[in-house]
């Protein structure tokens, strides 16, 4: 069984770290793509896997195409190589809409493939990919005037990979909000959001009237004096062991419905506490496009 990890760019050293570490053997590079025939693993560094990726023989682009469609409908190309011939194929393939995501919407349904030329005649190609948005990258139609940072891009991009957001009558709640980013994207669903932060949050999301902002410490907070929560966010700048035991702490209080965090390495990757993340009950730990040094934890339904 063929599995392809598509590296997160700039971030190839933690996937190959990542990947060596879970035991997986990479047998061949293509430029980003690790191509294993190992055991598939879920790696967090990958912008995008391949899972049961295929090699397939072509003698042309005519052929290639057949061979694609015969497969699926929706293919996204990556090449790193031999890029004029991969795009006469892709040419000949079903148009993919490349339209940016407005706010509020999340990936489209339909699966999206992944391919590549490997050789002038030899595709890999998957039908099934980890990721819903080509080679992991989405676009948004961002907004330039609302937001007081472009940090709430993470939280966008997490609810339209996992196509899960809040809505109205939803109680959220951000800790480490300031200057409001997330709390601002979490009003727009029509969610009820209380703002934890010992900084206030800039004066055009304190006004919004579905926001209460709360001076202190995300980390003095109390589970149950707070009560439930349908989405718990966090953005904070803490380290990473220090953000586990604070996960813990409410998921253990059994006050959290979803969870979304941002796990932030100061120094080296810790490998290690990334997988004690990527083991809680229901988690999902993945590299989002506008991630930096960092890694997202999802949890979705946590009581069941």
């Amino acid at each position: 069984m063929t599995t392809a990890y598509l590296a997160a760019e700039d971030y190839e050293a933690e996937l190959d770290e990542e990947l060596r570490l879970a035991g997986v053997a990479v047998n061949q590079r293509h430029g980003l793509l690790r191509i294993s025939e190992s055991q598939p693993v879920h790696a967090a560094w990958a912008a995008n896997t391949w899972w049961e990726a295929e090699r397939i023989g072509i003698d042309s682009i005519g052929h290639a195409a057949r061979e694609l469609r015969d497969r699926q409908r929706n293919w996204a190309l990556y090449a790193p190589v031999l890029r004029g011939r991969a795009e006469l194929i892709a040419d000949k393939l079903p148009h993919v809409s490349a339209r940016p995501l407005e706010l509020g919407e999340v990936a489209p349904d339909a699966r999206l493939g992944s391919w590549t030329l490997l050789e002038r005649d030899l595709v890999l190609a998957a039908a099934d990919c980890a990721v819903p948005f080509p080679n992991g990258v989405p676009e948004f139609v961002e907004d330039r005037h609302g937001p007081p940072s472009r940090a709430y891009l993470k939280l966008w991009e997490t609810f339209a990979r996992l196509r899960r957001q809040p809505g109205p009558g939803d109680r959220c709640l951000d800790l480490g909000a300031a200057p409001g980013g997330w709390t601002w994207l979490l009003a727009r669903t029509g969610a009820e959001v209380v703002a934890v932060d010992k900084a206030p949050l800039e004066d055009k999301v304190a006004a919004l009237r579905n926001v209460t902002w709360e001076q202190g410490s995300a980390f003095a907070l109390d589970p149950a004096g707070f009560g439930p929560v349908d989405w718990w966010c966090s953005d904070i700048i803490a380290y990473p062991e220090r953000l586990l035991e604070l996960v813990t702490h409410w998921l253990d209080a059994g006050q959290v419905r979803n969870l979304v965090c941002t796990v932030k390495f100061q120094g080296p990757t810790d490998h290690t506490v990334a997988a004690r993340f990527a083991a809680l009950p229901n988690a999902q730990v993945f590299h989002l496009d506008q991630n930096k040094h960092e890694l997202t934890c999802a949890i979705l339904d946590a009581h069941g």
